[in-house]
């Protein structure tokens, strides 16, 4: 595995590396610099600020490029491995060639990175630059056009928003997050069919609520279906289901619905003859199910969860609930109720 980490100054990147150095075991791999210091790690005079790092970092395993990094990790890839230095896009579609890497971003408001530089800089005894420079220098390092590195942050299957000010807090959030679980590079089954019910959901026409379903037997896809009106009917976002367009309240007026479920059209899709014992549906939220189902495995819950599961322990179908690994934007101090604070170390 290779995690890279990428983000703005004072984020929070070299803490979350030496949370994995220190806690499960990954090593640190350095790119030679060929561009000059960004000016938002500088002090006001011109000074650049490194921050500490509190991780032994192997001083030998620095490579002049990153194809060359990329060359050492893959006949190593089953260790784990971290790098910080991802300048560029360039750099990074060289390294998202490989199916064990996984970009993180690191975030944290402008407002509290500043209060850790400006921290950082005290340390060190240098002049901190104002935030009206320190914002200046930021806008600079995220939005320059061909360097900067929000084109990289809006890469990251992953980003983690870092405001605060506990480490001990952070790395107990950076634990339940799971960074190491390998689904995250290469999908379980039950991720992959989840995914593909969730894509088969975006061809939904129904105005009430999206649905996606996948049918499978033997890891293998049989049909497809999402929630909509009936073949030859106007699509519900057209107007063809007046139930669904009259905004009418959950469980008000079902029997007027036009709209068929997601299991129903994977279910008609198939056909009775390719529905056999071992036969698997995923889906999005789940209500209905048919003989030859062996089991459900279901994401988001619903209304009539509680019913549905009676029916099928009734019909022996085996129902359960699947979260994914979380993905996109976490914000790390909503899980323990942090405050924002200023450690020029985070």
């Amino acid at each position: 595995m290779l995690l890279g980490l990428c983000g703005g100054i004072c984020a929070g990147k070299q803490t979350v590396a030496d949370f994995l150095i220190t806690k499960h075991g990954f090593r640190q791999l350095r790119l030679d610099r060929t561009e000059s210091t960004p000016e938002v790690e500088k002090s006001a005079t011109n000074d650049t600020v490194k921050a500490a790092s509190g991780a032994s970092v192997d001083s030998d395993i620095c490579f002049a490029n990153a194809d060359a990094l990329l060359e050492f990790v893959t006949s190593r890839w089953r260790d784990r491995w971290l790098t910080t230095d991802i300048w560029d896009e360039d750099v990074l579609d060289i390294l998202v060639r490989r199916p064990f890497f996984l970009l993180l971003s690191i975030d944290a408001p402008v407002s509290v990175r500043w209060k850790r530089f400006k921290s950082r800089c005290e340390n060190k005894r240098l002049a901190a630059p104002t935030l009206e420079d320190f914002v200046l220098r930021n806008d600079e390092h995220l939005y320059n056009h061909g360097s900067g590195l929000a084109c990289l942050i809006n890469r990251a299957q992953l980003r983690l928003l870092n405001s605060t000010t506990s480490c001990p807090a952070l790395h107990k959030a950076l634990e339940d997050l799971n960074l190491t679980n390998e689904e995250r590079l290469r999908p379980s089954w039950d991720q992959y069919f989840m995914q593909l019910a969730s894509l088969a959901a975006r061809r939904s026409n129904c105005m009430k609520r999206r649905v996606g379903c996948v049918l499978i037997r033997e890891k293998r896809v049989i049909s497809t279906g999402y929630n909509g009106t009936p073949r030859g009917i106007r699509n519900c976002n057209e107007g063809g289901c007046s139930r669904c367009n009259d905004g009418m309240g959950a469980g008000v007026s079902l029997a007027t619905c036009l709209c068929i479920h997601a299991e129903e059209n994977a279910l008609l899709e198939a056909g009775r003859d390719r529905i056999r014992e071992g036969a698997i549906l995923y889906c999005d939220t789940i209500k209905i199910t048919q003989v030859g189902i062996s089991e459900v495995v279901f994401n988001q819950s619903y209304s009539m969860d509680i019913e549905t599961a009676a029916i099928f322990r009734e019909g022996n179908v085996r129902l359960r609930q699947f979260s994914p690994p979380r993905e996109g934007l976490v914000d790390l101090a909503n899980t323990f109720n942090l405050h924002i604070g200023d450690d020029p170390d985070l």
